[in-house]
């Protein structure tokens, strides 16, 4: 037994380089595709919070015009409304309304089973 596992260490080739040493790397393509995705996600994130801060700006300013509009509301309907100089109403932008929904088609008859 001795005899035939020596014999097999002798017939495997030795390594040439040692593995300790060897150093594993994806290379160049790999640090590009690593890199591009990494770009691609920080010009996402950036793309979303600038959207995001948009939609909070407008809602903040839609707020302020009505609140706005309530405050000349309130100051034309008061007891002095005699002497108060007519305030010019701000007519609100119309929004565009969505797009009706077409009507639904009448379902298919059922298959007549015999």
């Amino acid at each position: 037994m001795d005899i035939l596992f020596s014999a097999l260490l002798a017939a495997t080739p030795s390594p040439s380089v040692d593995p300790a040493n060897t150093f594993y790397s994806p290379g160049t393509i790999g640090f590009l595709a690593v890199f591009a995705m990494a770009a691609g996600a920080i010009g996402l994130i950036f793309d979303m919070v600038r959207r995001v801060r948009r939609v909070r700006y407008r809602a903040e300013i839609e707020s302020r015009l009505d609140a706005e509009d309530a405050q000349a509301g309130e100051q034309t309907g008061g007891e002095n409304s005699a002497k108060a100089a007519p305030v010019a109403k701000k007519v609100p932008a119309k929004k565009p309304s969505a797009p009706s929904k077409p009507a639904r088609p009448a379902p298919p008859a059922k298959p007549k089973r015999d």
